[in-house]
């Protein structure tokens, strides 16, 4: 179906956009950059990447992997209920994602350390009600929602101007609210203890950070699918912070394989029937292994004295 569309695009856009596959970089990418479904997809893409890659790298260093894995599957049964209810999957997606955060964000901490287990439970059963929900949802649709693999799966075709605008409203607003609390943020999360002590609300902080995770789940679902948001969320913060320890550099990696796991996928997929999601998320996968690798071997190489011990850190 996919290949289809795309045939019948680059048709109506004229010869050169109908020849497939060339091997020639510069002809490929005019290829790409001809058809007006692509560069929409080339804009969300980035724009999802930049939101998903900064909030991703703090949810991986805080440790909320879980917290995020379950507001990218709320995003189903958001979608799914919207387009269920007649009004725009991406309203479901944000609405959902939204709500989520604010229910995992207002789990109450209790002093005696059992709080992460107690936020586990929450996040657990939320998980769980909203895949129930999103198969009712499918099924009342009645029809045939020939949009549920882009829902689980991502698409990049029909990404409409209205929608890049959206996702470039929420971005904006979401990383200019990250900008503003980055620093206490990071260091409430390196050391909770000291932020309390110096007066960080570390309590807003958290529910802050969460409706801006939930965002930002709500706009990559809508490029990686619902199931496969961890593929721009997780994957590139992680490889990151396993070449380095240094948060500035790490942060500014994180984005630089978000933006390049994004492109390379979205240029892959549009010459390919599969799912867009299969690609980032292989991608994503294949730095994060790489990364891994060369840290391995170069804290093996440090260790017998080949590399200064610095640069295993």
């Amino acid at each position: 179906m996919v290949s289809s569309l795309i045939l019948a695009s680059a048709a109506a856009q004229g010869p050169a956009a109908a020849t497939g596959l060339t091997w020639n970089i510069l002809n490929d990418l005019r290829q790409l950059l001809a058809l007006h479904f692509m560069v929409n997809a080339f804009r969300a893409g980035t724009i999802v990447a930049v939101t998903a890659g900064a909030l991703g790298w703090f949810m991986v260093l805080r440790r909320q992997v879980f917290a995020g894995h379950t507001l990218a599957v709320v995003s189903f049964p958001g979608a799914a209920g919207a387009i269920l209810a007649g009004v725009s999957a991406t309203t479901g997606y944000f609405a959902a994602c939204v709500a989520a955060a604010l229910v995992i964000a207002l789990v109450p901490r209790s002093p005696a350390g059992h709080s992460y287990s107690h936020e586990s439970a929450v996040i657990g059963t939320v998980q769980a009600f909203a895949l129930a929900c999103g198969a009712l949802f499918v099924s009342l649709y009645g029809g045939f929602l020939n949009s549920l693999t882009g829902l689980l799966f991502g698409t990049f075709l029909g990404i409409s101007d209205s929608q890049v605008t959206t996702l470039l409203l929420v971005a904006l607003t979401a990383l200019a609210v990250l900008a503003l609390i980055a620093r206490p943020l990071l260091l409430a999360t390196i050391d909770p203890n000291v932020a309390r002590a110096r007066q960080v609300p570390v309590r807003v902080l958290a529910v802050v950070f969460l409706v801006l995770l939930g965002c930002a789940a709500a706009e990559v679902s809508q490029i990686t699918g619902a199931l496969l948001v961890f593929a721009l969320l997780v994957m590139p913060a992680a490889a990151a912070q396993q070449l380095t320890a240094r948060p500035a550099v790490s942060f500014g990696l994180t984005l630089a394989l978000s933006l390049a796991i994004t492109w390379l996928g979205l240029a892959v997929a549009y010459f390919s029937s599969y799912p867009v999601g299969f690609y980032i998320t292989t991608f994503g996968f294949a730095a994060y292994v790489l990364a891994a690798a060369a840290r391995v071997t170069t804290a093996r190489l440090a260790s017998r004295g080949l590399l200064p011990r610095a640069v295993g850190a």
